[in-house]
């Protein structure tokens, strides 16, 4: 992905190559900064005020102060004009502690390209990794201590699959690393509700509302792994990867070993939303 341009709150539209972060950022120290990542449409970013929404709940978690909501809409809306993209992009929220002796913190609004296999990877269907997996007490928070997550991700990659499917100690099908999960059984799609210790997706609420309308009932509801082994169908949700199938999971097919009927309805129904 190319970094196409970059804001910080406060200073507005700055050179994409300029430092705008100190190395003795708590950030960069200790991890302490949360963030979000959203899926830009034509210029326009796909349910912001929800991302918002979870950016100050993720900053709450960590004990940050509260995140400066209408200076973050001003420089997204600035960040965007300045690269005039009508391409999709990725847009990224980053809310940082600021430097130890400072308290000041520090807001950043990133825009950059989508990774270019996005669409090929949604034709193809994933392959997943499964890893055990007893979340942390920041499970649900969106903060930049990712490197679990990442380093779960590397494993499944390193034993050949797309990416990895948390599940509990005591075999309850949790989320991924970037992403939620769901099953398709007839004509229900499920998801693991938010009483588990999972983060709660912006995209995951979208298809919730905009299932019926691609004619399957959803509902939230806990499974375990051999449940979504069974499923008729398996997929993923995220805000760039949008609504990705899954096709495998350990080297065994799932879903018939293809992507499915619902994944395909329900990504139509998130693009028609997010571009109508």
């Amino acid at each position: 992905m190319t970094l196409l341009a970059l804001a910080r709150l406060g200073s507005g539209v700055v050179p994409v190559d300029e430092p705008v972060l100190h190395a003795d950022d708590l950030a960069v120290l200790r991890g302490q900064a949360v963030f979000e990542t959203i899926r830009v449409y034509a210029g326009r970013p796909f349910r912001l005020d929800a991302h918002l929404d979870r950016l100050e709940a993720s900053a709450r978690r960590l004990g940050l102060a509260a995140p400066d909501r209408a200076g973050f809409e001003e420089s997204v809306a600035a960040a965007l004009a300045s690269c005039d993209t009508r391409d999709d992009a990725s847009l990224r929220l980053l809310w940082t502690a600021g430097r130890e002796d400072a308290a000041e913190p520090v807001g950043l609004v990133l825009v950059s390209t989508l990774s270019p296999d996005l669409d090929a990877l949604r034709a193809r269907g994933l392959r997943l990794a499964v890893v055990r997996w007893a979340p942390g007490a920041l499970a649900g928070a969106k903060s930049t201590s990712y490197a679990e997550n990442m380093a779960a991700r590397d494993a499944a990659v390193h034993a050949g699959a797309d990416d990895a499917l948390f599940v509990s100690p005591d075999d309850v099908v949790l989320e991924a690393p970037t992403s939620n999960v769901w099953i398709r059984e007839g004509d229900s799609v499920i998801t693991p509700p938010l009483e588990l210790p999972l983060l709660a997706g912006v995209t995951r609420a979208a298809l919730l509302e905009l299932a019926p309308s691609a004619g399957f009932e959803a509902r939230e509801a806990s499974f375990p792994l051999a449940r979504l082994l069974a499923a008729d169908e398996v997929f993923y949700s995220s805000s760039l990867r949008e609504v990705t199938p899954v096709v495998a999971v350990d080297g065994d097919p799932v879903g018939g070993g293809a992507p499915g009927p619902a994944a395909a309805a329900l990504q139509r129904a998130l693009r028609t939303a997010a571009t109508g």
